[in-house]
């Protein structure tokens, strides 16, 4: 009996081994390289998965994680861990010094989102993943920051994202890992320089204001100007047309005064003796004696000459009395 016991639970030790170290459930979007022997064998993927003890160990990764110290401090810690997380990461770099074309000094941190696409080239193709990543962002940063001015590189923040990104991406595609993003959080130029951009930053909007006001005053006599030009053209139009209206209406007068005394010499020529008669010396006569009592009204009138055409005038008086009578 005493063998029997031996045995079973050596069976049952045996058991409880294999359980612990055979049996391995993997997490969703997570995966786990296993090596046999030392060798790569395969890659178990998520659900329950079952090894050979002793013979089949997983292969570790080192990954990198950012906590909080006691002052707020970030902290980073790398730790090797057997199972590799194929979810989006995002790193947070520290603060580096980066000198632009201008060779002026500024401050620059980034943000990378990268995803593990290949589980096997990133535990087999780079011993340390993340400190790669880390460092040859880095390197890349100042770089492309190298080749900008400070203008550029504080004004070209997604040119300066999209170049980062495609060459990261390059060279982490041998490491089966694809760079998703990056982001510049800051750029902080020295203190001196900061003043210097803030007096020339207000020197710039004083220089526009000045020149919207400017182009407002240029603007508003411009219309003044017009507008004193059309009203003196339509002053002018006024005028020309009123002088037109007025001629016309004199020569319509005249035209009328004219068809009225037409009328009256006939009537008059009628009167005086029909066709053959010349109604010339009344006409005179009649105009000779409005001027005659026009003269014999002055007060100052003590003598008046008769010309000697006056007894021609005076000869006609007695065709005006037979008119009269008719």
């Amino acid at each position: 009996m005493n063998g029997v016991s031996i045995i079973f639970s050596a069976l049952a030790l045996l058991v409880v081994v294999f359980g612990a170290s055979g049996l391995k459930i993997v997490q969703q979007s997570e995966v786990m390289i296993i090596e046999r022997l030392g060798r790569y064998n395969r890659t178990l993927v998520s659900g329950i998965n079952i090894i050979w003890p002793f013979i089949d160990r997983p292969r570790n990764i080192m990954w990198r994680y950012v906590r909080e110290g006691l002052e707020g401090q970030k902290l980073v810690q790398f730790k090797e861990l057997a199972r590799i997380d194929l979810r989006e990461t995002v790193y947070d770099f520290p603060r580096q010094n980066v000198i632009t074309k201008d060779n002026v000094v500024v401050q620059i941190n980034a943000v990378l989102y990268f995803q593990v696409m290949d589980a096997v080239k990133a535990v087999y193709e780079i011993s340390n993943l993340p400190d790669a990543i880390e460092k040859l962002t880095q390197t890349t940063l100042r770089n492309v920051i190298g080749e900008l001015e400070l203008d550029e590189s504080l004004s070209s923040r997604d040119t300066i994202n999209t170049k980062l990104r495609s060459i990261l991406d390059e060279a982490t595609n041998k490491w089966g890992v694809k760079v998703n993003r990056v982001e510049l959080q800051d750029i902080n130029p020295p203190n001196d320089i900061k003043e210097a951009m803030e007096k020339q930053m207000r020197a710039e909007r004083d220089r526009r204001a000045a020149v919207l006001e400017a182009e407002g005053r240029k603007r508003a006599a411009i219309l003044e100007a017009e507008g004193q030009r059309e009203s003196e053209v339509a002053r002018a139009e006024g005028e020309r047309q009123s002088a037109i209206l007025e001629a016309e209406g004199k020569a319509e007068a005249r035209i009328t005064t004219a068809k009225a005394e037409a009328e009256a010499i006939e009537l008059i020529k009628t009167a005086v003796g029909g066709e053959g008669k010349d109604p010339i010396q009344y006409l005179v006569a009649k105009e000779y004696l409005k001027t005659l009592e026009a003269l014999g009204k002055g007060t100052d009138t003590k003598t008046i000459f008769l010309p000697y055409e006056a007894s021609g005038v005076l000869s006609s008086l007695g065709g005006i009395k037979e008119l009269l009578k008719q």
